[in-house]
């Protein structure tokens, strides 16, 4: 439904989202599903690379908030604020807008983990792959 709509998916999770086996498919299966963005209370080491890698933006609530504080009911919209201008820098605080239909927007700061500048690369061009054949028409021509 939301894909047929064009519109992007996020994931909320709680503690080391990502962990067990195949979490490399694992991530290749959120971006595949339009996951935009995982919102977690914290994220196996391996899998947040693997979701960096895919494309997908792996954000950190900050201590004491998690998906249940939120108090959700499945109708917001939710905005990522402070990566518009394209400065991007490994583990920044930027904000989750969350709208709700007849209330004021509430906003919940996160941590961008997207930890090293190679990362901060790769999802600029949307994953790894985009990133390599990028550099390899770069060198060819």
């Amino acid at each position: 439904h939301y894909q047929a709509a064009g519109v992007p998916l996020v994931v909320f999770a709680g503690q080391e989202y990502g962990t067990g086996s195949s979490r490399d498919w694992a991530a290749k299966g959120a971006s595949l599903l339009g996951i935009k963005a995982v919102i977690a209370e914290s994220f196996e080491r391996i899998h947040r690379s693997n979701l960096v890698g895919m494309g997908v933006l792996p954000l950190q609530f900050k201590e004491g908030t998690n998906a249940a504080t939120l108090d959700l009911d499945g109708d917001e919209i939710f905005d990522i604020v402070g990566l518009e201008g394209g400065e991007i820098a490994p583990r920044q605080d930027v904000t989750l807008r969350i709208r709700r239909q007849g209330a004021e927007d509430q906003d919940v700061p996160v941590t961008l983990r997207i930890d090293t500048p190679i990362e901060i690369e790769y999802y600029r061009h949307g994953g790894i792959l985009p990133f390599v054949l990028r550099q390899l028409i770069t060198e060819s021509a």
